[in-house]
Parts: C-alpha cells; structure tokens; sequence
C-alpha cells in the first residue's frame, strides 16, 4: 500500500506523469470540465470532500511553480482565497508565481489541464489549475 498522503490512485497517477508546467486543476461542484479532459470526481455531498483538503493534498505530492486563479475569487470569495493563498505559499513555497485571470480565461485554460480533480465545494470560485515544477 502507498505510504505516502495521497492515496486516490487517479491522482496519484495523473502527478507520476505530470512533467515540467503540466497542469492539473481542483475544482469546486459547479466548475464545467471540458469532454477532452479526464475528470476525477471525489464529490460526495456539499462540502464532501472541501476545497482546501484536496488542494493541502495534492499540494504534498505536487511541485508547484504556478497557480492560475480566476480573479473574480479575491472579491467574491475572500476568506477562501486568503486560506488557499496561504496554503499555496506554506506548501508550494514564496516564490510560486501567482497569475489571476477572467473566469471566462481560466474555464478556456482547464482545456490544457491534464485533469480536473472535482470537489464537493459550494463555494463560488473556488478553483485553482496548478502548473507543475520541477525538483532540481
């Protein structure tokens, strides 16, 4: 058995083969996810599992050198956003590159994603396409 956090066998794979600014993105329940795109639904219920426990655990298993947010997120839902902003930085590190674009831009960009990771969150915005790094 995996020893490591991340246990979901989908994700796990999808990062194994994730190579240099790759991107895989965490959705909220209502984020449309393009048809070419693998979709890996964890959605239960409201809340079931949350935003932020998904992204904390992929955040452990994936290096990160840019995170895609959709800016609308900042006004519309702060408090998620300052929690996922200083997750991103404790986990990811100062000096990930953070890039707000439209929603309109982020929905087009999750077409490049190597898939979404669907939640069970409620919260308006809460979506973030992670671009991967590397180790050395």
């Amino acid at each position: 058995m995996k020893k490591a956090l991340l246990i979901n066998s989908e994700i796990s794979y999808v990062i194994s083969k994730m190579g240099h600014t790759d991107h895989i993105t965490i959705c909220d329940s209502g984020l449309p996810v393009p048809n070419n795109v693998q979709r890996i639904d964890l959605a239960l219920k409201e809340g079931i599992p949350s935003f932020l426990d998904t992204l904390e655990t992929v955040l452990e298993e994936l290096k990160v050198e840019e995170v895609v947010i959709a800016g609308e997120m900042i006004n519309i839902s702060k408090d998620l956003h300052d929690k996922m902003i200083d997750m991103i930085k404790s986990k990811a590190g100062e000096k990930v590159l953070l890039t707000y674009v439209s929603h309109e831009e982020f929905k087009e960009e999750t077409r490049e994603s190597k898939a979404i990771v669907r939640t069970g969150e409620f919260t308006p915005y809460a979506n973030v396409i992670l671009k991967s790094g590397v180790v050395f």
